[in-house]
């Protein structure tokens, strides 16, 4: 296995990536080793299906893995990357097949025609990404019929296959952060500052007072902004990124239970089992069997 680049992907901040194309639907495909495979983040709505190869994914905080079928849809702005660590010698000539998106015209298209309004539920969600079930082989269908088609033909296949998306309950949301929009630019840096500030001092004690003197607000002011851009309280998002940081180690490393709960920034070692189990709904020492039997990771300590 090459883990090469996955440990400090989140110390980087994401590139933005820009897009230029015709029409409401950009079709993209890639292998791997790619230039593409990079923690970044796009304005467009991006569904992702992996057809080929096994490693880790990171979606905003989320860190977990992946295998072919895996199935994504990330909303504007939400950081991603699908890094390989099972990999044939040589490479893989396709391992991801993408569908790119705007807001605007989909958005606008649901205000005129009602049978798309079913979608926007579903766009609401990608703000956290969103991981599908039991839909791989259907939606590469229809990847594959977006591929070769174009105009009104190839906007008919986007339709259908995002309604299957929209309908379906076998799924689940990934990051603990949801970057919502704001119209103003000094708001967004804003969020930007405090996320980028706890993703790298998430070991050492943060307060939401602490956070709120930075940005020049007060406590109930903070609290409220902080809510409206991720979706959670302070303590709930500093928690579950902490969680996942957790899982990285225990998939990882050897180090024992203890040493990981410190290491990530909780203060005991009760508290950290209570909120891993919340979190992942299961114990530490659970989930690094269970990834150590799916991806052959290291073996820890018994406690």
């Amino acid at each position: 296995m090459d883990y090469a680049g996955y440990k400090d992907i989140e110390r980087k901040p994401p590139e933005l990536e820009r897009e230029s194309y015709d029409g409401i639907i950009n079709y993209l495909e890639h292998g791997y080793p790619s230039s593409r495979v990079r923690w970044h983040c796009h304005e467009e709505y991006e569904l992702h299906l992996i057809v080929a190869t096994s490693g880790r994914l990171f979606v905003g905080d989320y860190i977990g893995e992946f295998s072919p079928g895996h199935l994504v849809l990330t909303g504007p702005r939400l950081p991603h990357n699908w890094i390989s660590t099972v990999v044939p010698e040589g490479g893989v000539a396709l391992r991801d097949m993408i569908v790119q998106f705007a807001h605007a015209p989909m958005a606008g298209a649901a205000r005129v025609i009602p049978e798309l309004r079913e979608l926007l539920a579903l766009l609401e969600r990608s703000s956290y990404g969103v991981e599908f079930f039991g839909l791989s082989h259907e939606v590469e269908q229809h990847l594959a019929c977006i591929r070769a088609t174009h105009g009104a033909e190839r906007f008919a296949h986007f339709v259908q296959m995002m309604s299957k998306l929209a309908r379906t309950a076998d799924y689940r949301l990934l990051s603990s952060a949801s970057l919502r929009s704001y119209d103003d630019d000094a708001t967004l840096a804003k969020v930007n500052a405090v996320l980028n500030y706890i993703t790298e001092n998430y070991r050492e004690p943060i307060s939401a007072e602490m956070l709120a003197e930075q940005v020049g607000m007060s406590l109930s002011k903070f609290s409220r902004f902080f809510r409206k851009a991720t979706g959670n309280s302070f303590t709930d998002f500093l928690s579950r990124l902490r969680i996942n940081k957790a899982c990285q180690l225990l998939m990882d490393t050897d180090q024992y239970v203890a040493n990981v709960c410190y290491d990530v920034g909780f203060q005991n070692v009760a508290n950290f089992n209570r909120r891993f189990l919340q979190v992942k709904g299961m114990s530490p020492k659970q989930f690094r069997r269970q990834a150590e039997g799916r991806f052959g990771g290291i073996g820890g300590p018994p406690a």
